[in-house]
């Protein structure tokens, strides 16, 4: 078994999605305990996932799989960044609140990139391992799409003009940067 330390109920779908036949199954926070949780107050992904994989493993004895990831716009000096998730109380605010910053903002200069950090931890052997992935493109004037959270409605993919909340779910693993992570995770693996 392993834990995925989340909350978020999209991304621990579609990190199930993506990793479904692994082992003998995975188990969200909300499967042990969900009202253990690790604050994400870490200037980076990587250290954030680090304390929540280390934190959580060790809470539960198992080993655990947790994720940091964030936008970083351009036009606002990588904001929201690691801020990504405390940047509105709900998605449907990160998004009205990003697209109010970058009102005026021409599309040239609305360029952006998603960011993960996997931190795969055994708690038995003290042993850590890292995985990331990215994707670059813009953010749209519009939310378009009914699939995916947090930022997907928004963020653009230039070679085919969707957004990745347009994407279906074995698409949005092929091209996202949690898609990415996860394919590097799943070659450690070995399957």
């Amino acid at each position: 078994m392993i834990v995925i330390a989340t909350g978020n109920k999209g991304k621990f779908g579609e990190i199930a999605h993506y990793l479904s036949g692994i082992g003998e199954g995975l188990l969200s926070l909300a499967d042990l305990d969900a009202s253990f949780a690790v604050a994400e107050d870490r200037p980076t992904y990587l250290e954030n996932a680090w304390k929540k994989a280390r934190k959580i493993g060790n809470r539960f004895g198992m080993k655990t799989l947790a994720d940091d990831s964030g936008l970083e716009v351009e036009a606002l000096n990588g904001a929201p960044g690691v801020h990504s998730a405390r940047y509105g109380a709900t998605d449907a605010e990160r998004m009205e609140r990003l697209l109010r910053a970058l009102k005026g903002v021409e599309q040239k200069d609305r360029g952006a990139v998603f960011k993960a950090y996997l931190v795969y931890y055994l708690p038995e052997v003290e042993q850590t391992f890292i995985f990331y992935g990215s994707v670059r493109g813009y953010i749209g004037f519009e939310k378009r799409g009914g699939l995916g959270f947090g930022f997907d409605p928004v963020f653009m993919l230039p070679a085919i003009e969707k957004s990745l909340s347009e994407l279906g779910m074995e698409e949005k693993n092929r091209v996202s940067h949690r898609g990415q992570a996860l394919a590097a995770f799943r070659a450690f693996l070995g399957i």
